[in-house]
């Protein structure tokens, strides 16, 4: 399973760091046995972001980072399904019970002599109509019985006339809001019968930080509409992709520094990455001089879903904020060339350019096949508000997805000089470093 090539890669990695799991826990503040149950396999972690801690203590390189990253998508997707079939092997309601509970209710409802007649209190009506003629020969009386299981014909007939109407209509439409989750796995869609004849359906479309513009449209003509049966009325399919967002991503802490308009004594110790969103929130932080966005882009099925480009769109821009800037960290060497997106916010038009070996557009997706990008961002004379668009199709189906900051733009803006404040490694107190 999935979940297994992701216990093996993390295997690998902590052996060639040759520390113990006692060592690697006092690195990063968890659990030697937390550790062991992540390394061996029995537990998949609910957020990536101690997977990453741990396999950046353990020097894992780019390509094995990205990797990583892959497995514990598809290990977090297949997390319950091993034991699904465990309890349906040896539970009760294994689907050999099922067959035989099926088997015995079916064998129930058609025996006449094992169904009670109800009786009839109903008051009868005196007919004005002739009487029959009694040669006519006797109008045969359907068993009760028999009824029940014409009945079930029809609710069955419905049902699968709903799922085939389900898959092959294709010009659903697809468009969702904003949603504010950093890194969550979305719902396929789902229908629910109500009863025979009158099914209904439900379709779930989640999209974390990711929202779509309406370029989908159904293509149902009003004569369609007007000869369809209700029992074959089939909903408006989900996304066919979602997209998980990072808004603050670095490689090591000093490569990111906040402006904040606050003083240092009102300004607590600076977060763990996987912590910065809400430690910037409330301080209304606001990312200097660069910011790296991440994009964790997956389909929810198994169609192939191309991804066509990805835009930039500038909300407003203005002059730099004049406010004090914090670093994440201290004490660290120069830049990581990350494979990424390059979008430099200060041109009139920005685009997302391709740097360090990153190939351009188009891309392709599928449920089982995530892509992940990386969006560097900067500017050195501005305050920018903006987001990301992007476009995509599948089939007949194609459309553009809104990525952003939790449902608002994502702000960078240049900062006034060169010093920033500083947490020393031990400190209490953050320092003013003063710019050369």
């Amino acid at each position: 399973m999935a979940g297994d090539d992701f216990a093996a890669l993390l295997r690998e990695l902590k052996e060639r760091s040759g520390l113990s799991y006692g060592a690697l826990g006092k690195r990063l503040h968890m659990s030697g046995s937390t550790l062991h149950r992540y390394v061996s396999g029995e537990v998949v972690p609910v957020e990536f972001a101690p997977v990453e801690r741990l396999a950046r203590v353990c020097r894992a390189t780019p390509e094995e980072l990205l990797e990583l990253h892959r497995r514990w998508i598809r290990a977090d997707a297949l997390r319950g399904v091993k034991k699904d079939e465990t309890e349906g092997a040896d539970g009760s309601e294994g689907s050999e019970g099922a067959e035989r509970a099926a088997a015995d209710g079916t064998a129930s409802a058609t025996a006449p002599s094992e169904v009670p007649p109800a009786p009839e209190t109903t008051p009868v009506p005196v007919s004005t109509q002739p009487a029959p003629d009694a040669s006519a020969p006797a109008r045969r009386r359907v068993p009760r019985a028999a009824l029940y299981a014409a009945t079930g014909v029809v609710a069955v007939s419905a049902a699968v006339a709903l799922v085939a109407n389900l898959v092959s209509s294709p010009d659903d439409d697809g468009r969702h809001g904003p949603a504010g989750a950093v890194a969550q796995t979305s719902a396929p869609v789902s229908a629910t019968a109500t009863g025979p004849g009158s099914p209904s359906a439900s379709a779930t479309t989640p999209s974390p930080s990711a929202s779509a513009s309406g370029s989908e449209s159904p293509d149902a003509s009003p004569s369609r509409a007007a000869t369809a049966a209700p029992s074959r009325e089939a909903p408006p399919a989900g996304p066919l992709l979602t997209v998980s967002t990072t808004p603050y991503y670095w490689d090591v802490p000093c490569e990111h520094s906040f402006l904040i308009d606050r003083s240092p004594k009102n300004v607590s110790k600076p977060p763990p990455q996987q912590d910065a969103v809400g430690w910037a929130t409330p301080l209304n932080a606001v990312s200097a001089n660069r910011q790296t966005a991440v994009l964790t882009v997956q389909g929810t099925g198994p169609e192939t879903v191309v991804l066509k480009d990805l835009h930039v769109r500038v909300v407003s821009s203005g002059p730099a904020l004049d406010w004090n800037q914090y670093a994440m960290g201290v004490g660290c060497g120069g830049q990581v060339n990350t494979k990424a997106f390059d979008v430099s916010l200060d041109l009139g038009t920005p685009t997302a350019a391709p740097i360090g070996g990153q190939r351009d557009f188009p891309y392709s997706v599928s449920e089982s096949d995530p892509e992940v990008f990386y969006v560097n961002a900067h500017t050195s004379e501005h305050d920018v508000s903006w987001y990301l668009e992007l476009e995509w199709s599948s089939g007949g189906r194609h459309g553009t997805l809104r990525v952003d900051d939790h449902g608002k733009p994502f702000r960078t803006s240049a900062s006034r000089d060169d010093s920033y404040y500083a947490y020393p490694l031990g400190g209490d107190a953050w320092e003013l470093v003063e710019g050369g």
